[in-house]
């Protein structure tokens, strides 16, 4: 173990060699540190919580009592390879939550931006990429290789099908299932989940304007309401609202190449 004088590491805890623990890390008893594992400054781990695994913790995140970070990735196809997981600067990670390591086969790597939330018994699965200020509320759980954009918020039970994206600032309702890829600004609630409009609340707090708000809607509109297919719809407006860089984003998030399909406001998907 490697770590620095202004360390508080609890008698027992159990923090093995090979760790590295940066300045001000507070580490509760009945912790467990792996060998692999690298703790950033000021980061805090209360009674019972595990960090394993090849696993990055960054500046002043808090893990709460019985969190599993690290572990090996719930997959059929794990062969033991060195895979990791890296978790950002100022997380909360609340009781009971659970964070894996990535797969050889989905390049190898878990990672989790800054500022996020993750309260009680959320599950984020092997080679998710996450942004920053994101909020996963209680019990929700991403499947393998989902991509959450910065600032969504998923309520408490809703669980996102493997390879499903979540474009920038969309809000999933609880107990929803999130089967198909969600734009940016999006609002999907139900089982299965349906695109229920925008975000409008969340774009509010954001500081969007509002005649910017309306600007998004009108293009909301023309994609999902035109006559033709979504993403001929979103091609055919680009032009149009090319000065807008939220309706700019909803069309390049929809032009991307993706594994599944889109989330749709009639018949779940597009």
């Amino acid at each position: 173990m490697t770590a620095t004088s202004e360390t508080q590491i609890h008698p027992m805890a159990v923090v093995e060699d090979g760790a590295v623990i940066g300045q001000g890390v507070k580490i509760g008893p009945f912790c467990h540190v792996g060998p692999h594992v690298v703790l950033g400054d000021e980061v805090e781990l209360l009674s019972h919580a595990v960090v394993t695994g090849r696993t990055t913790i960054g500046r002043g995140t808090r893990i709460f009592p019985c969190a599993t970070i690290g572990g090996d990735p719930q997959s059929v196809h794990h062969g033991g390879e060195h895979t990791t997981l890296s978790v950002g600067d100022h997380c909360t990670i609340r009781e009971g939550v659970t964070m894996n390591t990535g797969t050889a086969g989905g390049g190898g790597k878990t990672v989790v931006g800054d500022n996020n939330l993750f309260l009680a018994n959320s599950h984020v699965a092997h080679d998710c990429q996450l942004g920053n200020h994101i909020i996963l509320s209680n019990n929700v759980m991403l499947a393998g290789h989902v991509t959450v954009e910065d600032r969504v918020i998923l309520g408490g039970g809703s669980a996102v099908h493997q390879f499903t994206r979540i474009g920038r600032q969309a809000f999933i309702g609880g107990l929803s299932a999130v089967s198909y890829d969600v734009i940016p600004y999006g609002m999907l609630n139900g089982n299965p989940g349906v695109l229920s409009g925008l975000n409008i609340v969340g774009m509010t707090r954001a500081g969007i304007e509002r005649a910017t708000i309306h600007v998004v809607r009108r293009a909301y509109k023309q994609i999902f309401e035109g006559e033709g297919s979504v993403r001929v719809n979103a091609a055919a407006i680009r032009e149009d609202y090319a000065d807008c860089k939220e309706v700019v984003e909803i069309l390049d998030f929809i032009a991307a190449d993706a594994d599944r399909a889109l989330s749709s406001p009639f018949r779940g998907k597009a």
